[in-house]
């Protein structure tokens, strides 16, 4: 069985879930877990995906991020078709360890699949006033042609 040596610890005890220095993360009733990605030197976000048990000890085990895609119900080895990896530096857990954060040495061109560097390319707009709210690009550059690397 793959990832049988990496084992997460229990979270029997709320205390200790807060205090002590054991991964006891929380996957919610679909088995998944939220998982922010961030640029390690920047902490710019790149992207946002989950991750189930599998998918969050091959990340442990790679060094690189390994997701589980929800739109189709498997496993995600970012990169493995595009080619734009993302690297592991650090991973880190909230408070009561139900959401994670992924510093990540982006490799290649981008980190979203409309071939921006993030998917986080737009700002709401704060102000009142439109009607639907309305959002500003702060990215309209393509980092990478997106048909060209996913074949779309």
């Amino acid at each position: 069985m793959q990832n049988a040596a990496i084992t997460f610890g229990s979270r029997e005890d709320k205390k200790a879930l807060e205090e002590n220095p054991v991964f006891a993360p929380k996957f919610d009733s679909d088995g998944l877990i939220p998982a922010v990605a961030m640029d390690a030197e920047s902490k710019e976000p790149l992207m946002l995906a989950y991750m189930n048990a599998e998918s969050l000890k091959m990340t442990l085990e790679l060094g690189e991020a390994v997701y589980y895609s929800r739109s189709r119900k498997e496993i995600w080895h970012k990169g493995a078709t595009s080619g734009h990896v993302q690297k592991v530096k650090e991973i880190r857990t909230d408070c009561d360890q139900d959401a994670i954060i992924l510093y990540v040495d982006q490799q290649g061109a981008g980190a979203c699949h409309t071939g921006r560097s993030t998917c986080f390319y737009r700002v709401v707009d704060l102000e009142k006033g439109t009607d639907p709210t309305a959002l500003s690009f702060t990215e309209t550059d393509l980092t990478f042609d997106p048909n060209a690397v996913y074949g779309k």
